[in-house]
């Protein structure tokens, strides 16, 4: 249970970007398999500069409570994807 708030915690830093990026891919091209693609792309992307910048040092307060930021990382896709999902599945019903 625990994790699971640390997680939502590390989320929330991402979660007005996703929605933004995840309405933009569904108003310009609502698909799913290219939606998450591209969520994995920019997850990657935001997982490289948070390695490569002073943005590391965030990620002290998960390792030191034994979250590794491999686990975040692959838990935002998750979460992410299945947002993004739902987000282009309203997009095709209206």
């Amino acid at each position: 249970m625990k994790y699971l708030l640390f997680f939502f915690h590390f989320y929330k830093t991402f979660i007005a970007w996703s929605i933004i990026i995840s309405i933009l891919i569904g108003l310009l091209n609502p698909q799913y398999i290219p939606a998450i693609v591209t969520k994995f792309f920019l997850i990657l992307f935001a997982w490289y500069v948070t390695n490569e910048t002073s943005a590391k040092r965030k990620l002290t307060f998960y390792k030191n409570m034994g979250i590794s930021p491999i686990y975040l990382f692959i838990s935002l896709l998750f979460v992410d994807s299945v947002f993004t999902i739902f987000i282009i599945f309203l997009f095709k019903t209206f």
